[in-house]
């Protein structure tokens, strides 16, 4: 509350006091973006009550970014500004990060109820409590990467170099963040296509394209369960559990969030969703499996 307070003032707003009551069945620390959706939600409540529900200078994208700074120098947390961006924003939306401090945004017109799909997300009880190291790995060493080609980060370097560089960059930084870097490159290529196949009602194309980014962020991105506890893999078994499910039906699952441990998602037929839910809370608890529907509005006053 401080930091998103601090963040409001330092672009020009106004702060006061307020007495307020928040319920949520958003769970804490279970890679469901809850941090985020309080951060915007604070921002949203001080743009309404102290700074006359300004929309132009307090944007969605300024609320968003306000957040994230909270995040990253209130609380420690290296976090990006995705979650923030969707939260803020709400709805199926892809950004482009190549600037930061003005990303661009873009909403595509889709509606998963509407094409029969249900979002599930299972909570297989891992906590992201003590995990900010492996989550500040993931840009660290992919920034490694890029700097080797003397770059920040690697958007601005080519997949065809850090190919040639591979025997020197494995001296250089480690085989992990090769492989995260590799992953980088194909999954931004991803989410072209999984855009398009949306904007296109091309539902199949999309599916198939969310296994194929679970199945590398896996394999390459290494994001599914921690090192320092190898003995604890939910999201593991979760991601198997969903495969023995829905494997052969028009579905699809992968690792939710920053992964290391909280949660999966999963693209479910209505007629599955039954199936698919007993499967998943016999494993991990009644009530893990969660079906959601994918809300059209940000952090706005009602």
């Amino acid at each position: 509350i401080r930091g998103v307070a601090k963040g409001i003032v330092d672009a020009g707003g106004k702060v006061g006091g307020f007495d307020c009551y928040t319920t949520s069945n958003v769970l804490r620390g279970s890679g469901l973006s809850s941090s985020a959706a309080f951060e915007v939600c604070i921002g949203a409540i001080l743009r309404g009550e102290y700074n006359n529900n300004d929309m132009e200078k307090f944007n969605q994208v300024k609320i968003a970014q306000i957040g994230q700074y909270a995040e990253n120098v209130f609380f420690g947390k290296p976090c990006g500004l995705m979650d923030q961006m969707a939260c803020a924003v709400g709805g199926i939306i892809a950004i482009d990060f190549r600037d930061p401090s003005a990303p661009v945004i873009e909403q595509t017109d889709f509606d998963l109820s509407a094409a029969g799909y249900n979002l599930c997300i299972v909570n297989t009880g891992g906590n992201h409590a003590d995990l900010t190291g492996d989550y500040a790995s993931v840009p660290a060493e992919m920034k490694s990467v890029a700097a080797y080609f003397g770059k920040e980060v690697l958007r601005d370097t080519d997949e065809n170099a850090v190919l040639a560089a591979i025997p020197a960059l494995r001296e250089k930084v480690g085989d992990r963040a090769i492989l995260r870097a590799l992953h980088f490159f194909a999954e931004n290529r991803r989410v072209a296509a999984q855009k398009a196949a949306l904007k296109a009602g091309d539902l199949d194309t999309f599916l198939a394209n969310v296994i194929a980014s679970g199945r590398s962020s896996f394999c390459y991105l290494q994001n599914v369960y921690t090192t320092k506890n190898v003995s604890e893999q939910g999201l593991s078994l979760a991601l198997c559990l969903a495969e023995r499910v829905l494997s052969g039906k028009r579905a699809a699952w992968r690792v939710h969030g920053g992964g290391f441990a909280g949660t999966i998602q999963a693209f479910v037929p209505t007629e599955d969703v039954a199936e698919f839910r007993a499967v998943m809370d016999a494993a991990f608890g009644e009530g893990r499996c969660m079906v959601l529907r994918v809300r059209p509005e940000g952090a706005l006053r009602v």
